[in-house]
């Protein structure tokens, strides 16, 4: 074999490997959605807290996700996956809940215990 033809060879295995490396990598990243499943993050108000104004305002993000609701009504996210509602509480002690269900149907719920005073 000469050098040239030797050359070449090994360039098209390096060229293979790296078309490869980049479909595994691309594949890997796609399936992020499939392994990590819906995902809620919120961040105001925190559970707990007692508060003396009925209308409260709840702020998050979520990912994954192909639908989202607040205590059964669906919400919507920005193109960032951010999220903000505002509702009324009841006199008294509060449960709202957060669901987010993804593409496959998995399904998450963060609640919030919010007192009204």
């Amino acid at each position: 074999m000469t050098d040239r033809l030797r050359t070449k060879r090994l360039l098209k295995i390096w060229i293979i490997i790296l078309v490869a490396a980049g479909l595994l990598g691309y594949a890997a990243f796609q399936a992020e959605a499939l392994y990590l499943g819906p995902r809620i993050n919120i961040d105001s108000p925190t559970s707990g807290i007692s508060t003396s104004t009925s209308l409260i305002t709840i702020s998050g993000s979520a990912s994954n996700i192909s639908y989202l609701s607040l205590n059964g009504e669906k919400i919507f996210t920005d193109e960032q996956g951010i999220f903000k509602e505002s509702i009324l509480l009841s006199y008294g002690y509060n449960i709202v809940t957060v669901s987010a269900t993804d593409r496959f149907g998995r399904k998450v719920t963060k609640s919030l215990q919010l007192i009204y005073k």
